[in-house]
């Protein structure tokens, strides 16, 4: 009986672990996925707070990069078309932070036991990202557009231009843009709601 008691515990952890990393079903509203998922408004507060960044901007670029799936990676490479030979990029995550750049949060933070597949982890990358978009190329922490060009093409991308040469990357930018003018909007009507629901659940359970 106890064994059988333990393996529904491990199927029930499991399944609660599945539903908390699942993507939002209102993913085009920013209210409705924090209410959905309380936890990650409480993330985008810490980032908020940490770096300076507002919650809309992190999150219009995450969902252009993962759709926010927890384990979103590029496609698959293929050598003669069945032969896998891997991804095109070390991109992972929430975040689609490449390895690269994830080592040098984790070294710059000390962040060192993040994941990338964390969604706290995640937002607390993208605040890092954001803030020192800012310092390096003095790109304000709200411009979501510019922000996301830097976030696709690095700092150094960013300064030579490189963007100008994609005219879909221009695009996709004003895409996030336009999410995060909306993000924004929705915040607005809801971030008084949302802050009394931690306060009750903070005092009341």
């Amino acid at each position: 009986m106890s064994r059988l008691k333990l393996l529904l515990g491990v199927v029930l952890v499991s399944q609660l672990a599945g539903c908390a990393t699942a993507p939002p079903r209102q993913p085009d509203n920013i209210c409705a996925i924090f209410n959905e998922h309380y936890s990650w408004y409480e993330a985008a507060k810490d980032t908020r707070e940490k770096w300076g960044v507002p919650v809309h901007v992190p999150l219009a670029i995450m969902y252009q990069e993962s759709s926010f799936k927890h384990n979103a990676a590029p496609p698959m490479e293929y050598f003669l078309g069945f032969i896998p030979i891997g991804r095109a990029s070390s991109a992972y995550g929430y975040a689609q932070a490449k390895t690269m750049t994830w080592d040098d949060y984790v070294r710059e933070t000390g962040n060192s036991w993040a994941s990338r597949s964390n969604f706290d982890d995640a937002m607390d990358f993208m605040g890092w990202f954001i803030y020192k978009t800012h310092k390096i190329n003095g790109v304000s922490k709200w411009d979501a557009r510019k922000q996301y060009l830097n976030y696709h093409e690095g700092w150094g991308g960013y300064k030579r231009g490189t963007y100008r040469n994609k005219p879909w990357l221009g695009k996709v930018a004003t895409r996030v843009d336009e999410r995060a003018r909306r993000y924004a909007a929705q915040y607005r009507q809801c971030q008084k709601e949302l802050d009394r629901s931690w306060f009750s659940r903070f005092f009341f359970g």
